[in-house]
């Protein structure tokens, strides 16, 4: 018998009765208030994927045994849709969410689905809301598909039912009054991933352990996490974000961006390829180098002493990009510079202006934004 494959033609609609009104935009908290509607998808192994359900905001019921409780069988994605200066309702390279979530979901043998249909679903589920996407620059709906296994019994194994589900959530700046420079703590006491483990997946089970580092290194004054594995402590990342290094060669006055590369350590960040794409495209070659290598807090360390670390920021969904300010290491602070009078570097504010002109639609880039609805 062939699986039923997930087809958004075959979505079942059901209205809330009690639309809510839109908040002002001051009082946006990131995800603390939801939309209307949430879309809800079920798997089984016998059947394949049901009917997609687009439904008022409610609670779910799952088995006490449910082995999402106990072996955590769940991933999710982050992602977001604007509202564009033509007004128009897009979402921001939807389908390089949809290519990590099949990954996670293959890593922990939850089904997979065809992207396009989710994107299409996610779609359909923002038009029913889409009086609360939020208008302003820095202002968006934060969307947040998720896929857990349901099976009920306490036995280890390949879950036979899962659950599909999108909640969105209208989200302010992460920044509310302009950028807010992080400090950071190396962190060699605690490992984020590991070669062959599964830190490469946007899995529930990579977050909930770096909450302690991170209470540890605020106890020291410190925002976050700089990751830091192996004999020769390489930086991977900031917190839950990819982490951008700038360096410059004193001899060349050549500059180099550099990033962790992909070795399945490091998530796959979709603002990280950003990133990488866009200044590979606008920065000068004879002035950059753009380099996915590894690096050393060591490294930084030293170029810092030789005044060649010129810039540091993290980057994702929730902010684009975090500048880092300083770095606490082995009792020593590193600093990174600064634009004068400001919480930022100049290359974290230029990538930044880049990435939200595409996002709000001010500028064209490839099919990284893709139309949900025309408000028009």
């Amino acid at each position: 018998m062939t699986l039923a494959p997930l087809d958004a033609s075959k979505v079942k609609i059901t209205t809330t009765q009690h639309a809510s009104k839109p908040k002002p935009n001051s009082e946006l908290v990131f995800g603390k208030s939801f939309t209307d509607h949430m879309l809800t998808v079920e798997w089984t192994a016998e059947k394949g994927w049901g009917t997609p359900e687009i439904k008022p905001y409610q609670n779910l019921s799952l088995d006490p045994s449910a082995v999402v409780f106990h072996y955590a069988f769940e991933l999710f994605e982050g992602m977001k849709a604007y509202r564009t200066v033509d007004n128009k309702i897009t979402m921001f390279r939807p389908d390089m969410n949809m290519k990590r979530m099949n990954k996670s979901a293959q890593r922990i043998c939850l089904p997979t689905f065809d992207p396009e249909e989710l994107i299409t679903l996610i779609g359909k589920l923002i038009q029913q809301d889409k009086y609360l996407v939020p208008e302003g620059k820095g202002y968006s709906l934060y969307i947040r598909p998720t896929l857990i296994g349901t099976t009920a019994g306490l036995g280890v194994s390949t879950p036979d039912r899962a659950l599909l589900y999108v909640i969105c959530c209208p989200v302010g700046p992460y920044y509310k009054t302009g950028f807010k420079a992080v400090r950071l703590e190396a962190t060699d006491y605690a490992t984020r991933a590991w070669p062959g483990g599964c830190g490469d997946k946007k899995l529930g089970a990579n977050y909930a352990p770096c909450v302690l580092p991170q209470l540890q290194a605020a106890s020291r004054g410190y925002q976050q996490n700089l990751w830091l594995f192996g004999p020769n402590n390489n930086i991977t990342e900031v917190g839950t974000m990819n982490a951008f290094f700038v360096f410059k060669d004193s001899k060349t006055g050549k500059k180099e961006l550099v990033t962790a590369p992909l070795d399945g350590t490091i998530l796959e960040g979709v603002t990280r390829d950003s990133i990488l794409n866009l200044a590979k495209e606008r920065l000068e070659p004879s002035e950059w180098t753009i380099s996915e290598r590894y690096f050393t807090i060591g490294e930084v360390t030293e170029r810092s002493k030789n005044g060649e670390l010129l810039e540091a920021f993290g980057s994702g969904t929730a902010a684009i990009v975090s500048p880092i300010k300083e770095i606490g290491w082995k009792g020593e602070q590193i600093n990174i510079p600064l634009l004068p009078g400001e919480q930022t570097g100049p290359l974290a504010k230029e990538v930044a202006q880049w990435i939200n002109g595409i996002q709000y639609g001010e500028t064209e880039h490839g099919n990284w934004s893709r139309v949900v609805t025309d408000l028009n």
